[in-house]
C-alpha cells in the first residue's frame, strides 16, 4: 500500500492497525478455537427487574452456553488421564524475545529500545503532573466574561431558509458535545479546516482521568494530518511501546501431552507491532498520559477558550433547510451552530435524541476500562444505574467487570515486553507499559453486571485488593478454582494502592443498527446537521487498544468531509458520507475486539481436550 494513499481508502486511514489486530485475533483463534461459541449473558437482565443486592454483592460468575458449554460438559464426562497432564512446558515458550521478533526490531528504521532510566521517568511523570495541574486550574478553558461573548453561539443566526454559502470570512460553526479524546480531535480537525468550534464538556472541572492511552500508528497518522504540531508534541511526550514484544501468555499450568503442556507464564503467541507500521511507513505506537493528550490538544490543536466545562448538551433541534441546529444545555442555555457532533461517550445524549431512544437511554454512567474520575461511592451507584441505561440504549454488556490501575512500578520484564495478556478460565489479566516506570493493568473477570465490592472495614480496609489477590493467587491453594497464577499478575496488583484501583462493568455495542429503516442503515451515525463519533457511535472492548484510535480516525474524517462543504445545505450529505465510510471499518475492528474478548474466556477447552487440542494449537 502506498502511504500517500492511506487517507483515500476505507474512508479514513489504511488498515495498518488491522494488520496488528488481525494478528491478535488470529492468535486468539489459533489458541482458543474451541471457545468460539461463547456468548456472554448480555440478556440475563433483559426485564426491568434488577438482580438482588446480595447476588450482585457476591459477584457470581457468569456461565457460558451453546457449543462451548457442550464441549465443557463433554470434557467433564470424559475419563481423565492424569499422566497426560504431567510434565513441564517447552523451554522455547519461556523466552520473551524470539529470534523472529528480534529480526524485525533490528531493521534499520525500527525504533531502538533505550533502557528505563531516571531522567526519562522524571520527565514523563513531571509532564503528567503538570498537565493535571493545568487541567485542574482550567487553563485555556472558556469561563468568565469570555464565556458571555464566545463567537456568538449564544445568539440565533437567522440563516435564511435554504441555508447560506460557507466562506473563509463566514465559515462553518460546529458544536462538539464531549471534551474527551474524540471531542478534542474532532474540534482540532474542524479548526484546522477553518471552522469555528465550541466544545461542551459535562464535567464540573476539566480534570484528567484514567490511565495512559496507547496511540497506535493509525491514530498517530491521523493526528499528523490534522496538526503537525500536535503530532510532534505527542511523539515527544510519549513512550514507544512498539520496540518490544507483545502477546498472549497462559495464566497458570495447563494442557496435556497431546495438546501441549504449558507452565504458568508460558507464551502462547508472541508478535511485534512495529512490522506492519514499517511496511506502511507509519510512526511507531506510543503511550501518552491522558492529561498530557488533553493539554496538547487544548494548547496546540484548538484556540484558547474552545472548551466550556460544566456544560452538558441535553437535547437539540434540527432547524432544517440548511439553517443549522439549536442545542439545549442541561442548565437551559441555548447554543446555535451549523453542525452538532456528539462525542459524548457510550451513553451519549446526542445519540439518544438522534435515534429517538426514549428516556433513560442517556446518562452519566461510566463503562470505560480506564476507570474514570469517579470515587468508589459514585461507582457503586452507577454500577446498578448502568444496567437500566444499557437496556434503554441498546448497549451490550460484555460479560466482564474490569478492575484497572496505573501502578508506579518498574515491571520485571519491562525491557523485553510492552504488552501481554495472561489467560485464565473466567478471567484474564492485561498489562502494558504506561511509561515513566509505570504499568497500566486491567483484570477482567466474567460475572453479571452491576456487581460492587464491599466497603472498606477495619477488618478489611482494602476489599478490591483482597479480591484480586484471591482471583490471581500464585501460591497456596491458588485461585477459587484451584489454579496457581503466574506471579507477574500479583507483582502488578500489589504495586497498586486500593485508591488507585477503579472498577467498571464493560459495555460495547454494534455500530450497525438493528433496524429496517433504510435511512438509519445508510446513515447510522448521522441525521441532518448532526453526527456522532467515538464511543457514542462504536463503543468497543479494550483488548485491541483501538477505542481511542478509532475515535481519532472519526475526528479526522469528520473534519475532512465537513471541509468540503461550500453551502450549509450540503452538511447532511457530508455527514452522511462520513457515517457510511467509517461504519464498515469500525464494525470490523469492533467485531475483532468483541471476538477476541469472547474467545479468551473459554480457551481452556482446547488446551485440555485430547486430539482436538493439537489440531487447533498447531
Amino acid at each position: 500500500l502506498n502511504p500517500n494513499q492511506s487517507f483515500h481508502a476505507v474512508g479514513g486511514i489504511q488498515v495498518v492497525a488491522v494488520d496488528i489486530m488481525v494478528k491478535f485475533s488470529l492468535a486468539c483463534l489459533l489458541c482458543l478455537a474451541g471457545a468460539s461459541a461463547f456468548v456472554p449473558q448480555s440478556t440475563k437482565y433483559a426485564s426491568n427487574s434488577i438482580p438482588s443486592t446480595t447476588s450482585l454483592f457476591e459477584g457470581r460468575q457468569a456461565e457460558s452456553f451453546g457449543p462451548a458449554q457442550l464441549l465443557r460438559d463433554v470434557k467433564r464426562k470424559l475419563p481423565q488421564i492424569d499422566w497426560l497432564a504431567e510434565g513441564s512446558g517447552s523451554p522455547r515458550n519461556k523466552v520473551n524475545m524470539p529470534d523472529y521478533v528480534k529480526d524485525i526490531l533490528h531493521q534499520p528504521h525500527a525504533p531502538r529500545r533505550v533502557a528505563e532510566h531516571e531522567d526519562r521517568t522524571h520527565r514523563i511523570r513531571t509532564r503528567a503532573q503538570q498537565a493535571s495541574e493545568d487541567a485542574a486550574a482550567m487553563r485555556g478553558m472558556l469561563m468568565g466574561e469570555e464565556d458571555e461573548k464566545a463567537w456568538l453561539w449564544r445568539t440565533p443566526r437567522n440563516t435564511p431558509k435554504g441555508g447560506r454559502p460557507v466562506t473563509k470570512d463566514d465559515p462553518l460553526t460546529v458544536l462538539v458535545a464531549g471534551g474527551g479524546l474524540a471531542g478534542l480531535v474532532t474540534a482540532a480537525a474542524c479548526h484546522a479546516k477553518g471552522m469555528k468550534v465550541a466544545i461542551f464538556e459535562q464535567a464540573s472541572t476539566y480534570a484528567p482521568y484514567g490511565g495512559p492511552i496507547q496511540i497506535q500508528s493509525n491514530a498517530l497518522r491521523a493526528i499528523q494530518q490534522i496538526s503537525q504540531e500536535c503530532y510532534e508534541e505527542l511523539v515527544q511526550a510519549g513512550t514507544v511501546t512498539a520496540d518490544r514484544v507483545s502477546g498472549l501468555k497462559i495464566g497458570y499450568k495447563k494442557g496435556n501431552k497431546l495438546a501441549g503442556l504449558y507452565d504458568a507464564g508460558d507464551w502462547l503467541v508472541r508478535f511485534d507491532t512495529i512490522g506492519p507500521a514499517l511496511e506502511k511507513g507509519l510512526p511507531a505506537t506510543v503511550v501518552v498520559d491522558r492529561p498530557v493528550i488533553q493539554q496538547i490538544f487544548v494548547k496546540h490543536g484548538i484556540p484558547e477558550g474552545t472548551v466550556r466545562i460544566k456544560s452538558r448538551i441535553q437535547t437539540y433541534e434540527d432547524l432544517g433547510d440548511g439553517r443549522g441546529v439549536c442545542a439545549t444545555l442541561e442548565d437551559g442555555t441555548k447554543a446555535y451552530a451549523d453542525v452538532l457532533v456528539g462525542a459524548d461517550g457510550v451513553w451519549s445524549q446526542v445519540r439518544k435524541c438522534m435515534h429517538e431512544l426514549g428516556e433513560g437511554a442517556g446518562g452519566y454512567a461510566a463503562s470505560g476500562a480506564a476507570g474514570g474520575a469517579l470515587d468508589d461511592a459514585e461507582a457503586r451507584k452507577l454500577a446498578r444505574d448502568t444496567i437500566r441505561v444499557a437496556q434503554k440504549a441498546d448497549r451490550r454488556y460484555s460479560g466482564f467487570t474490569c478492575y484497572a490501575a496505573l501502578a508506579p512500578h518498574k515491571a520485571s520484564n519491562i525491557e523485553e515486553v510492552s504488552y501481554q495478556i495472561l489467560l485464565g478460565e473466567k478471567k484474564y489479566f492485561v498489562s502494558t507499559d504506561g511509561g515513566g516506570e509505570r504499568q497500566q493493568w486491567f483484570a477482567l473477570i466474567r460475572e453479571p453486571a452491576g456487581g460492587v465490592d464491599p466497603e472498606p472495614t477495619p477488618e478489611d480496609p482494602t476489599p478490591k485488593l483482597t479480591r484480586l489477590r484471591k482471583e490471581f493467587a500464585s501460591d497456596g491453594e491458588g485461585d477459587p478454582d484451584g489454579n496457581k497464577w503466574d506471579p507477574f499478575a500479583l507483582e502488578l496488583i500489589n504495586a497498586a494502592s486500593e485508591d488507585d484501583i477503579k472498577r467498571r462493568d464493560l459495555y460495547d455495542g454494534a455500530p450497525l443498527l438493528a433496524t429496517v429503516d433504510p435511512r438509519r442503515l445508510l446513515n447510522p451515525w448521522a441525521k441532518g446537521p448532526v453526527a456522532i463519533c467515538g464511543d457514542a457511535a462504536h463503543p468497543m472492548m479494550p483488548n485491541l487498544g483501538q477505542g481511542g484510535c478509532q475515535a481519532t480516525e472519526d475526528g479526522y474524517r469528520l473534519g475532512e468531509e465537513l471541509g468540503t462543504v461550500t453551502h450549509t445545505r450540503d452538511i447532511p450529505g457530508a455527514l452522511g458520507k462520513y457515517s457510511r465510510v467509517r461504519v464498515i471499518r469500525t464494525a470490523i475492528i469492533q467485531g475483532l475486539a468483541q471476538l477476541g474478548s469472547d474467545l479468551l474466556v473459554d480457551f481452556d477447552l482446547m488446551m485440555t481436550i485430547p486430539l482436538l487440542g493439537p489440531f487447533f494449537l498447531t
